[in-house]
């Protein structure tokens, strides 16, 4: 597998990606489809230094992407980020969650994260299982926070401390 930095020019396809959980109601709150237009800003909050947005490529195609994102905005939490893991439809339970989530939390130390992320709701029970095969632990849950269709839906939000090299606080 590769991971690459996204490109502008990446955007469409990321939203195509983005766009095509939306029906399953398992990974994004959004409930209808978002625009390049809509993705534009967030895309441009991301860095290779220290909130990478990830392409990841396997035997040539994009199988999915990733992304880090800053947790709450304020200095004191830059060692904190959630991570975002999104799949092509027919890429989907082959494995690629996992390595692309080890890949993520290697790279943790090297971009300042000693503290990562994930916010997951609370039946999708394949991502939540994914992630504490990882090592994540519930940090917090959050009951009926999300309505989409009618129905209430809760948050959890998984976490792992990543240890900081030798002589780091």
């Amino acid at each position: 597998m590769i991971f690459r930095n996204a490109h502008e020019t990446d955007l469409p396809l990321i939203v195509e990606i983005y766009n095509s959980t939306i029906p399953g109601r398992l990974v994004t709150a959004d409930t209808s489809e978002v625009t390049v237009a809509d993705k534009r800003d967030w895309f441009f909050r991301h860095n290779p230094e220290s909130r990478p947005l990830w392409m990841v490529e396997d035997e040539g195609r994009v199988i999915g992407w990733a992304g880090f994102q800053s947790f709450y905005g304020r200095p004191a939490y830059n060692g904190t980020a959630e991570i975002s893991i999104y799949l092509k439809p027919r890429e989907r339970g082959h494995g690629y969650g996992k390595k692309i989530l080890m890949h993520a939390i290697e790279q943790c130390p090297k971009l300042g994260i000693r503290n990562l992320l994930g916010f997951i709701f609370a039946h999708n029970t394949a991502s939540l299982r994914l992630f504490e095969q990882a090592g994540f632990s519930e940090w917090g849950h959050l009951p009926d926070v999300a309505v989409m269709d009618g129905k209430a839906y809760s948050l959890k939000i998984l976490g792992l401390t990543i240890q900081p090299p030798s002589g780091q606080v």
